[in-house]
């Protein structure tokens, strides 16, 4: 079941959004003080691209530069793509069989904004 959502998925939501974070990605990845956000934003891309069957792991041993990474984070494009998650949310909720696809696309607005000091982990 798994396989079926994520090929559902990929199609309809995953390609975009992963789009998105592989363009955050490399915009971070120019300057090199911002490539920690740049490689979480790698991570992202690919948790988007197939997102059933993991989750994502907060780090309790997070320090205080990755709560003021993550400030950063979400003022310059975490908001941006949590809104992209939203957007797309709106129209798989409205068909039957995306409304697995539309939780899946809210459950991923925390770690959109949040990216450090998550880690992205199999369910099983």
């Amino acid at each position: 079941m798994r396989t079926i959502l994520n090929v559902i998925w990929l199609l309809f939501a995953g390609i975009w959004l992963a789009l998105g974070y592989a363009v955050a990605g490399v915009i971070c990845c120019v300057l090199i003080v911002t490539i920690p956000f740049g490689l979480a934003s790698f991570r992202i891309a690919a948790y988007a691209l197939w997102p059933f069957g993991r989750t994502v792991v907060r780090d309790p041993d997070a320090g205080v530069f990755s709560l003021i990474g993550n400030i950063i984070w979400c003022l310059v494009a975490g908001i941006w793509l949590a809104i992209g998650h939203i957007v797309t949310s709106v129209p798989l909720f409205l068909s039957v069989i995306g409304i697995p696809m539309g939780v899946a696309n809210i459950k991923m607005v925390p770690v959109s904004l949040l990216p450090l000091g998550a880690r992205i982990v199999d369910i099983d």
